[in-house]
């Protein structure tokens, strides 16, 4: 079994800023990737960034230059950055771990509105 333990989402103004946590814990044997996902009402899912073990990177166009992807690999942990946040960017945020399988935490909800 495979735990991901999120934290960091909430309420902000538009320009704000967050950080999200996630923790993997568990039978974890090899993390090859860690990243985001988030699901705004009435759209589907979609890959925020993403890092791999190796460090390469990759953001969804609308995130470049306001959200930073990291990782701390002897923690299983990865993180983001979120910065000059927008209405927009109101979802729930889901960590995503490749490892041997494929791995969902349950979601932190993030709410940009003034």
């Amino acid at each position: 079994q495979v735990q991901l333990a999120e934290s960091g989402g909430g309420l902000v103004q538009p320009g704000g800023s967050l950080r999200l946590s996630c923790a993997a814990s568990g039978s974890i044997f090899s993390i090859n990737a860690m990243g985001w996902y988030r699901q705004a009402p009435g759209k589907e899912r979609e890959l925020v960034a993403i890092i791999t073990r190796g460090g390469s990177i990759n953001y969804t166009a609308s995130v470049k230059g306001r959200f930073t992807i990291s990782a701390d690999n002897a923690k299983n942990t990865v993180y983001l950055q979120m910065n000059s946040l927008k209405p927009e960017d109101t979802a729930v945020y889901y960590c995503y771990v490749v490892a041997l399988g494929n791995y969902w935490g349950q979601g932190t909800q993030v709410t940009v509105s003034s």
